[in-house]
């Protein structure tokens, strides 16, 4: 799931994070596990073109905190979580985030995925759905 920020924001409080949100979109967290493994950090893991597609809409006006995210990959479920089981939550990421930066509108906060990663090859098809947003289907090439 993403958060797209709907507010100039820094320094926010927890308590006043959800304030900050536009609304919720359906990210899909694509990883390169074996890079992620053997890099220092994640940016060739987690930033090869066509990584983190986003959408297919933003959905206003939803509590981000308790929403079902399911995974499938060619039709078989490989993820099934909840956002309530994050290792972060909400109120918190949005938060600790404005320390770092200014979170300006339109910017885009991707919480992360469910575990339960696995391999794709070109030709499978992904599907990640949120509870009360929708599906995003992408084509593995």
């Amino acid at each position: 799931m993403a958060l797209i920020i709907g507010k100039r924001g820094k320094n926010i409080k927890q308590e006043e994070a959800l304030d900050y949100i536009f609304g919720c979109t359906i990210f899909n967290d694509v990883t390169a596990r074996d890079l992620t493994k053997k890099d220092p950090q994640f940016t060739r893991g987690k930033g090869f073109d066509t990584f983190g597609p986003l959408g297919p809409w933003i959905v206003r006006g939803i509590n981000p905190a308790n929403l079902r995210i399911v995974t499938t990959l060619n039709g078989k479920v490989v993820q099934d979580g909840n956002t309530n089981q994050m290792s972060l939550s909400i109120p918190y990421l949005i938060s600790w985030v404005s320390q770092i930066m200014t979170l300006e509108p339109g910017d885009v906060l991707a919480t992360g995925s469910p575990s339960g990663s696995c391999l794709m090859k070109s030709g499978d098809i992904v599907i990640v759905e949120v509870e009360n947003i929708g599906k995003l289907c992408n084509y593995v090439k």
